[in-house]
């Protein structure tokens, strides 16, 4: 049962700390509105490294169904395991997308983009092409599955907490390199939990939710980026 409790309460953090800064940046009467997608890029890989070393040692700090999903098709993770750990990260992507709504709520009241908004929650595409918006989240995905992956073959990085650092890296370097597209979902989790926090709450104005998008793109792409990477990584003979 621990297991699944840091993955849900990793995630809601992840969310909290991640979609925070989207809206610390981007809602209007916020002292820090404009500071650029630099600091999101940089504070959401921070959040994935913070919620990592907390909550890692207990569950993995897979918070992403992608990746666990690629975990079990690698053999690296229990299959029985699976419907739970997803479960509990889209609830814990749900929980942080209520608490940055809390935290932010007269932000929101004072924001009138309804796109503004619904990017505090979850991605959106720069330009609106599903099919190569799907496929920017099949690449993305698969470079962090299998950079991930590659860890393991670092000697002693797991042992000292250094893997961490190096997710921080990975995070930050698939934002600032392929984030520009979809804003990088790489993560259902991620995504879903926190547009489904959107739909649920009474933002004012708010706009339509765009599942449209975010079942096909942000969750059905990293799940496909996902398990080709562990595939991928497979093969190689190391």
């Amino acid at each position: 049962m621990l297991p699944y409790l840091a993955e849900y309460l990793g995630t809601a953090l992840l969310i909290l700390l991640g979609d925070g800064v989207v809206a610390n940046c981007t809602l209007d009467r916020s002292a820090m509105k404009g500071a650029g997608v630099l600091q999101i890029t940089i504070a959401w890989a921070f959040a994935v490294m913070i919620a990592a070393y907390i909550f890692g040692a207990v569950s993995g700090a897979h918070f992403n169904p992608a990746l666990t999903i690629a975990l079990a098709v690698a053999g690296k993770f229990s299959w029985s395991m699976v419907p739970g750990y997803c479960l509990a990260q889209v609830a814990g992507g749900f929980t942080g997308g209520v608490l940055v709504y809390l935290f932010y709520r007269e932000q929101f009241r004072a924001t009138e983009d309804t796109g503004t908004k619904l990017g505090c929650f979850c991605t959106r595409p720069a330009i609106r092409n599903l099919p190569q918006n799907f496929l920017c989240e099949v690449i993305a995905t698969f470079v962090l599955v299998f950079a991930l992956l590659g860890l393991g073959n670092v000697t002693g990085a797991a042992g000292s907490g250094l893997n961490y650092v190096f997710v921080w890296g990975i995070i930050a370097c698939i934002g600032m390199s392929l984030g520009g597209a979809t804003g990088y979902a790489i993560n259902p989790a991620r995504d879903f939990g926190p547009r489904l926090a959107h739909a649920a709450l009474p933002i004012k104005d708010k706009g339509n939710s765009d599942f449209s998008y975010g079942i096909p793109v942000a969750i059905g792409g990293p799940i496909v980026g996902a398990t080709l990477g562990a595939v991928c990584f497979s093969l190689i003979p190391w």
